[in-house]
């Protein structure tokens, strides 16, 4: 079994340069302190990053999303959005990357005088860290899908835990995964405080009911980079799609469904609490929103390029 971040392995990583507060380091000698703010508390912000056909495809709206999350939480980066493009593509120049490639960018609050939560405790710069591995996702999960259990850890609103947020921490999320894995799924399906569905514990979740695209309001969620593109590729080719409010029960009645992620973009679902989905995989829709996802990937590509 595996989730929606399984992926085939590739022997170049064991040799990749991790960038490490300005300095390229071979993957082994990638360490920060023990008394780093990301260590100590999951103090951080991150982002997941595609380099596809050469082009760090829908890096503005990455960017948006990092510099937005460290301003939500008073981080300061101390690099520019400019130095930081920069830092990205010093890495994947020295690691020889053009495509297939899954980038991980990791921003914490930085060393601490001692462990504990204060950020007036903080000495000196934030920790930037850079990892590019050449990472596909695994190339038999479109036609197997993803089981989903509904999970009781609840997504939270934005005054108690803000998921919007690309958070280091991240222990709720992976409770929610552990009860899900011994349910004997692949994935936790999660509801909002009012128990509706919201979202699952790595990836945005949507379902279909006679060619009709459905999705959380969006309130309690990730505010994902592909759930959004998603979101609009439907408005612009005729898929009707409705954000909302929506019980399990109406997610059961689904004839299919699917989660999205910058890593696997839109992966199909099997199964929901044990209950087999209707239609094989990827569903018509699924495979109809995959293949303009795909071509929207390739344009991005090629605006960035041009």
């Amino acid at each position: 079994m595996a989730g929606s971040q399984d992926f085939a392995a590739d022997p170049r990583n064991a040799t990749v340069r991790i960038w490490l507060n300005g300095t390229l380091v071979p993957r082994e000698e990638a360490r920060v302190s023990v008394f780093d703010a990301g260590f100590v508390l999951g103090d951080g912000v991150w982002e997941g990053i595609r380099l596809h056909k050469g082009r760090l495809v829908f890096l503005d709206a990455h960017l948006d999303r990092l510099f937005d999350g460290a301003r939500a939480i008073a981080l300061d980066i101390g690099l520019t959005r400019d130095e930081l493009v920069a830092a990205l593509h010093a890495t994947l120049a020295a690691n020889g990357m053009q495509d297939g490639v899954h980038i991980r960018l990791m921003v914490t609050r930085g060393l601490k005088k001692t462990p504990n939560q204060d950020p007036r405790q903080t000495i000196g710069r934030a920790t930037i860290v850079i990892v590019a591995e050449w990472k596909l996702p695994s190339p038999t999960i479109v036609t197997q899908g993803l089981a989903l259990a509904t999970s009781a850890i609840r997504c939270s609103p934005a005054d108690m835990f803000d998921m919007r947020l690309n958070s280091h921490s991240r222990l709720n999320l992976i409770t929610a995964l552990l009860q899900a894995i011994r349910a004997g799924a692949d994935e936790a399906l999660m509801l909002d405080p009012q128990g509706f569905v919201s979202s699952c514990n790595a990836t945005n979740f949507f379902w279909v009911r006679r060619g009709q695209v459905f999705t959380s309001t969006g309130a309690y969620c990730f505010h994902g980079v592909t759930r959004a593109n998603v979101i609009a590729l439907c408005r612009a080719n005729a898929v009707p799609v409705t954000l909302g409010d929506f019980t399990l029960a109406e997610v059961h009645a689904a004839d299919e469904a699917f989660v999205t992620g910058t890593f696997g973009g839109l992966t199909p679902v099997r199964s929901i609490d044990g209950q087999a989905l209707p239609a094989a995989l990827p569903g018509p829709v699924t495979a109809r929103l995959r293949a303009l996802y795909d071509a929207l990937k390739d344009t991005e590509a090629g605006a960035t390029a041009a």
